[in-house]
């Protein structure tokens, strides 16, 4: 099946008053190729109506309490197309992402989701080297040789040591995913116990080596605030269970609570 541009649509989820809405929806308005946006939120307001009436971008406000799981499955029950990026409202993305995506999409088989390389936003300086960026691209290695495999194997290879894939990089393909797709059980790790069960499904991770997004990293960012609350420690070692013997996630674990440090500032 081929997928055009009207079948794709970008999903912002607004929470608050970010200070940094209006760089993301400037990222996702200027696109090459153009495909539907909505900002959802739970928490409506005058600055994000505005902010998105300067652009407009209608905004849909969810129902029910807030949480991240409610918020991104409330998301991606808005969208009207079998393909939905959920954009992070502090994030920012390439002019090309939508041309490659679906580029990616169309050249690979039964994809389940989509994602692409990324670099990180800090203190308003782009950055794109650092020594998580080069572990995750390592293990992304092959993926990157083949754009996509439908193998359980290294479906999982890419998450059995830490997640490699950069969440708000990820287009879901509805056709082939069952809604709703984030468990309520998880507050951090919510995305990679996603790619997880998303793994043993029929069908194909899609990698864009190219750098596509770029993910702020900011005090005021909600994984900032898990991380200091241990709640991502926690969700980290339940997930590496899900890979490894205890003995041996727990001897991971270790070496990947390190790199929590580097959300830091």
């Amino acid at each position: 099946m081929k997928y055009f541009a009207h079948d794709h649509t970008f999903v912002l989820c607004a929470y608050g008053e970010s200070p940094y809405l209006a760089d993301c929806l400037s990222s996702l308005v200027n696109q090459q190729q153009a495909s539907d946006i909505i900002v959802s939120t739970s928490t409506p307001n005058t600055y994000i109506d505005q902010t998105a009436s300067r652009f407009n971008v209608p905004v849909v406000i969810n129902d029910g309490k807030p949480s991240i799981s409610h918020d991104w499955n409330c998301a991606i029950g808005h969208a009207q197309t079998p393909l939905v990026t959920i954009a992070h409202q502090d994030d920012v993305y390439s002019p090309n992402y939508t041309l490659e995506m679906l580029r990616s999409v169309n050249h690979s088989c039964d994809p389940l989701i989509f994602f692409s390389n990324y670099g990180e936003l800090r203190n308003g300086e782009f950055v794109d080297e650092n020594s998580i960026l080069k572990v995750k691209r390592v293990l992304l290695n092959k993926f990157a040789r083949l754009g996509y495999s439908a193998s359980t194997r290294d479906k999982r290879h890419i998450l059995k040591f830490g997640s490699a894939i950069c969440c708000p990089s990820v287009t879901y393909n509805l056709d082939t995913l069952k809604t709703p797709l984030f468990s309520s059980s998880m507050k951090c790790d919510l995305d990679w116990e996603a790619w997880e069960r998303f793994s043993r499904l029929k069908g194909s991770f899609v990698y864009s080596p190219e750098i596509l997004m770029h993910h702020r990293i900011h005090e005021g960012s909600e994984t900032t605030a898990l991380i200091e609350d241990d709640t991502r420690s926690n969700e980290d070692l339940e997930m590496l269970n899900k890979f490894w013997p205890q003995i041996v996630a727990r001897a991971i674990f270790r070496f990947y609570s390190f790199s929590m440090n580097s959300n830091a500032l």
